[in-house]
């Protein structure tokens, strides 16, 4: 920036075009490991200073005695607040500087100093090799906290650079040639400008609170780096904060289409001279109230200045923002029709509140977006709520009738919504239960665990597992009313069988016969019935070799019976006659099964992916189903809800 306003300092009569060169100096001795660098690359060897040299006025006896006086004013006007000098000795060690000026009667003069904290300006023997005027300016002993957050590469030390001094790069008159070197590798700010912005748009302004705004709009090339819209707030010709847009104009995310210049990212530089009376001396921010409520003067506030910049921009962009806007409308239609149809009841009210999300974002941050909406309507709903049940007690208001009309559809589609909920997380659950009977690239199938934790999490009992975390339904519906459940427990350990046996079915659960919900548990007599589970690994050639599932099931069934029975909370279930028992065994139907089947006398079902029958002398019914019979079946009982949701078929 100094080489900058030193070539602008020049007699309006030079003819040559002024140059600023940039020298990046590393370590040539140590190499710090920044990461992963990739393959064939060397880790960068660190940066520990720079030159920077230019053909500007130099350091003229005003120049100098400017940089030797504390918190000078002499650049005032251009912004400056007398302390960047300071800012040098922040990050580096010294600051060497050589420089040649013209004096008065036009003869060249030479000077040479050094500049630390410990030795403050120290003049040197006038400097030797200067034959034009200009400055050279040496920054060494980068501080490691610094060197370690500074950019590494030459093209990301000259973006940065670029950006920070835009302004005079878009200026009507234009920039000084600058050339960043690193070593062999040289950059251009010319040619960073040229792949940076696409073209310059219409310049505006507006007024706040009496004070004038001007806005620079530009039309950035989309990179990765340039991937979301900023607003640049400038002073004194330079960046001071750089805020992203995202979302506060709507449409306004990443990169817009404009039918005459193609596709682009929109960035606004802001200047004033509010702004630059109001920037702090280290130009890192502005001593500028954040609110209304923040101050007690009636100057604008940086959410004044940001609303009137936003409503310009929504104006600036008008023809892009709404083709933005029908595809974001579109994106969120289809993510709530394909995958999120809990939304659907109330994605009128979401959209009239008002959703600004990136088109392009991902399934899971917008499921995101669109559950803060719905919270927001439920928080909203309830306070109604309140409101309307005082009110109701009290002389209604005249638009009460109406009031309570609007809350009872909204709190209709909120209940819709929580349904749809619901059937959704039904089809989530079959989705993955689908994956994870089919073989992965190896031809592996997933053990039976998984698919246990999935039905019902493993070890654990009634007291352990809410209704939410079990899916019995998928076996049976009828299942979900139980008195007690244990998963993959000892028979031992379960209170509900008095046995002392070590031996784990898979799951297990108990109904008390006249108590169809859990608030009857252990109130009501007598006989529960009994429910066991085996699950086997998928496409097991042989399921439990020398076991047979079937069989294990009877035996957990007599093991039951033959107990102490008690309710889950551990008092004695009077002596009955046995208890109906149903066996549930989940495996695919490979020779071995099919046999065993056989043996049991247990008869095919009509689709052929299961069998199924009663065992007299053990008194209980015995369903055998494939995992793809267990599938189909839960996804048929669910057919209607998945219509009603326009889910796709499984």
């Amino acid at each position: 920036m100094n080489s900058i306003q030193a070539i602008d300092a020049r007699p309006g009569d030079s003819e040559q075009p002024g140059r600023i060169d940039v020298r990046v100096h590393r370590d040539a001795q140590g190499e710090l490991d920044y990461g992963p660098t990739g393959p064939g690359r060397a880790a960068m060897k660190p940066i520990v200073g720079f030159t920077i040299s230019d053909d500007g006025v130099g350091f003229t006896p005003l120049n100098m005695t400017s940089f030797e006086t504390l918190d000078s004013g002499y650049k005032s006007e251009l912004g400056c607040g007398g302390v960047g000098r300071l800012l040098w000795l922040k990050a580096f060690d010294k600051v060497s500087v050589r420089s040649a000026y013209l004096d008065e009667e036009g003869n060249l003069r030479r000077r040479q100093f050094r500049f630390s904290i410990e030795r403050e300006v120290e003049s040197e023997d006038d400097a030797d090799g200067l034959t034009q005027p200009g400055s050279v300016v040496s920054l060494d002993g980068f501080k490691q906290s610094f060197q370690q957050q500074a950019p590494k590469g030459v093209d990301a030390i000259a973006r940065e650079v670029f950006e920070h001094c835009i302004w005079y790069f878009l200026r009507p008159v234009g920039a000084p040639t600058v050339t960043i070197t690193d070593e062999d590798d040289s950059v251009s700010l010319d040619t960073v400008k040229d792949e940076f912005v696409a073209s310059e748009m219409l310049r505006s302004s507006i007024e706040v609170k009496g004070q004038k705004f001007d806005m620079l709009n530009l039309r950035l090339k989309p990179t990765a780096r340039n991937s979301v819209p900023r607003l640049h707030w400038c002073a004194a010709s330079r960046v001071v904060i750089e805020e992203n847009l995202s979302g506060k104009v709507p449409g306004l995310h990443g990169r817009l289409q404009d039918e005459a210049a193609g596709e682009f990212v929109y960035a606004c530089y802001l200047t004033s001279d509010f702004l630059d009376d109001h920037v702090r001396s280290d130009r890192t921010a502005f001593d500028i109230a954040a609110a209304v409520e923040d101050t007690l003067v009636n100057d604008p506030t940086l959410d004044d200045i940001r609303d009137a910049v936003t409503e310009k921009i929504g104006e600036i962009l008008e023809g892009p923002l709404t083709a933005a806007c029908e595809q974001l409308k579109q994106r969120v239609h289809d993510f709530v029709t394909k995958r999120a149809p809990r939304y659907r009841p109330v994605l009128a009210r979401i959209e009239q509140r008002g959703i600004t999300v990136d088109p392009t974002v991902k399934d899971q941050d917008l499921e995101l977006q669109l559950h803060r909406q719905l919270q927001k309507i439920e928080s909203e709903t309830f306070v109604q709520g309140q409101e309307i049940s005082a009110e109701a007690d009290a002389e209604p208001s005249d638009d009460f009738a109406e009031r309570l009309d609007a809350y009872l559809a909204t709190v209709s589609e909120i209940n819709q919504s929580d349904l749809a909920a619901y059937v959704s997380r039904r089809r989530a659950v079959l989705d993955l239960l689908a994956r994870l009977i089919r073989a992965d690239p190896e031809g592996k199938y997933s053990r039976e665990d998984a698919i246990h934790s999935l039905i019902v999490p493993m070890r654990t009992e009634s007291n352990d597992v809410t209704s939410d975390r079990s899916n019995l339904w998928i076996i049976d519906e009828r299942l979900a009313f139980h008195d007690y459940l244990a998963s993959d427990k000892t028979l031992k350990s379960m209170p509900a069988t008095g046995s002392e046996s070590k031996k784990r079915p898979d799951i297990l659960a108990t109904r008390l016969a006249d108590s169809p919900v859990l608030a009857a548990e252990g109130k009501k007599m007598p006989l529960p019935s009994i429910v066991v589970v085996e699950i086997k690994r998928p496409m097991l050639k042989d399921p439990s070799e020398g076991k047979n599932p079937i069989q294990q099931c009877l035996d957990y069934v007599k093991r039951i019976r033959a107990g102490g029975v008690m309710t889950a909370d551990g008092r004695p279930i009077p002596p009955t006659q046995d208890p109906p028992a149903f066996c549930y065994v989940i495996a695919d139907l490979t020779e071995k099964m099919i046999e065993r089947c056989e043996i049991s006398d247990l008869r095919p079902t009509h689709d052929g992916l299961g069998y199924f029958g009663y065992n007299n002398a053990a008194k209980a019914y015995i369903e055998v189903t494939s995992f793809d019979g267990l599938v189909n079946a839960a996804a048929q009982r669910n057919r209607a809800f998945f219509d009603k949701l326009d889910l796709p078929a499984i």
